[in-house]
């Protein structure tokens, strides 16, 4: 009998809350640039650890009545000025994906000899490898992550599959990539004069 409460407990898995928008645990989104967003999202999806973080008395509020008032003017300052940096980051990137081309291109290798080039789909925020790996599913072809002449990583396609990857392009991630940054070019060899 003196054994089995001797034993030690086996560790317990815990169960992590992060939050919707700045992906950090909830006690923790005071310190990312968007707490206002983070205190909504909270609200709605967890309304008990809402109460619990933000409700009278708590730790948070708390601590900011502690404060005195030139600190807590100065902490105030400091979260608009937070925000107010992440709204401009925010509005950065969905200006950069909202210019950023997508490139399609047609290269022809010798003779009858074709592969697909795909370039400028990092900048919508897709993972390269994952999609050189759909597409080489998809076409049942050869697929794979190369780096251009200008030093940018691009998707070569084996054979020529220029149009069906716009459609696919389309319809599988047309959340991310809108069809207006789509463009289809048709690269030729130039043939070696004689």
């Amino acid at each position: 009998m003196a054994d089995v409460a001797d034993a030690p407990l086996e560790p317990r898995a815990r169960h992590i809350t992060y939050c919707g928008v700045c992906t950090l645990p909830p006690e923790y989104c005071e310190f990312g640039g968007t707490s206002k967003k983070c205190e909504e999202w909270l609200e709605k999806s967890h309304p008990d650890l809402h109460q619990r973080l933000y409700s009278e008395g708590t730790s948070l509020n708390a601590n900011l009545s502690t404060l005195s008032v030139s600190a807590r003017e100065r902490a105030a300052k400091d979260a608009a000025k937070k925000e107010a940096k992440a709204a401009l980051a925010e509005t950065r990137d969905a200006e950069r994906k909202a210019a950023a081309k997508v490139q399609i291109k047609r290269v022809e290798r010798n003779k009858r000899k074709f592969v697909t080039v795909l370039a400028g789909i990092e900048a919508h925020g897709l993972d390269l490898k994952k999609v050189a790996k759909e597409l080489g599913k998809k076409f049942a072809t050869g697929s794979s992550v190369t780096k251009s002449p200008a030093g940018t990583e691009e998707i070569t396609i084996q054979g020529d599959v220029s149009d069906d990857l716009f459609d696919w392009l389309v319809d599988v991630h047309g959340k991310e990539v809108p069809e207006d940054n789509i463009e289809l070019i048709e690269d030729k060899k130039k043939k070696a004069a004689t």
